[in-house]
């Protein structure tokens, strides 16, 4: 959990998350239903997108870096 903060008068705030795979997989099978991709894999590319705007990575690595490694089939996603 982040500090309260006024929203109006803090701005640029940076966020510092690190999540590991299990949470990135566990967050999108819940936005799965909502989201528009085809395969499951595409739902994670959107959620990474998300990271990357926040600021958080995944175990350590920049999410731009882990869609890249989903292009390549380097990294290993669930069927579901």
């Amino acid at each position: 959990k982040e500090p309260l903060r006024d929203r109006k008068k803090t701005k640029n705030i940076k966020h510092s998350g690190n999540l590991t795979k299990q949470q990135l997989f566990d967050i999108v099978r819940q936005m799965r239903p909502k989201s528009l991709a085809k395969e499951f894999k595409g739902t994670v590319k959107e959620v990474l997108g998300t990271c990357n705007a926040v600021g958080c990575t995944v175990e350590g690595m920049k999410p731009i870096a882990l869609q890249k490694a989903i292009d390549d089939d380097e990294f290993e996603c669930p069927e579901s």
